[in-house]
């Protein structure tokens, strides 16, 4: 599984203008929302919940928000480059520019830890970052997304 297995052109948002960690949230959800049969509302209070457990970011600008929604028939993500960094409650105390959000099916517990793990090995290559954070489009952002994959699929 890479990334391209979970992240389609359709889910990616470049330049996402958003003031707080909330409003990253809603973008993200009403995204999911258009790409999945499910309401944004459900989706967001799905992230909520995961957030009240501890902050899904992960440090280095860098947030992975992520949930388990019943119905889903599989893995997708959603990817975002925030115009301003926001306040995410990350665990370095630095604002987050990258989101990467995850929805998985209710019963998909090992899928979903792999597709976690396949997103925090993009985002703890610093040049990846770096890379992602000059992306001039949507189509960039994917493409760098989900070549830098190949370079890590062993």
């Amino acid at each position: 599984m890479g990334l391209n297995d979970l992240l389609s052109h359709k889910g990616v948002i470049h330049n996402l203008r958003v003031t707080c960690k909330r409003e990253a949230l809603q973008a993200l959800a009403d995204k999911a929302s258009d790409l999945v049969d499910h309401s944004a509302s459900g989706i967001l209070q799905t992230l909520l919940e995961r957030e009240q457990l501890g902050s899904t970011g992960v440090g280095d600008g860098v947030a992975l928000p992520h949930g388990k929604i019943d119905g889903l028939q599989k893995i997708v993500g959603v990817l975002a480059r925030l115009e301003t960094p926001v306040t995410f409650d990350a665990v370095d105390d630095q604002p987050v520019d990258l989101v990467f959000m995850l929805l998985a099916p209710a019963n998909a517990t090992a899928a979903h830890l792999k597709a976690l793990a396949k997103v925090s090995r993009l985002f703890r290559d610093a040049d990846a970052r770096e890379a992602l954070r000059g992306a001039d489009s949507s189509e960039a952002l994917f493409a760098i997304a989900t070549a830098d994959q190949k370079h890590h699929a062993a």
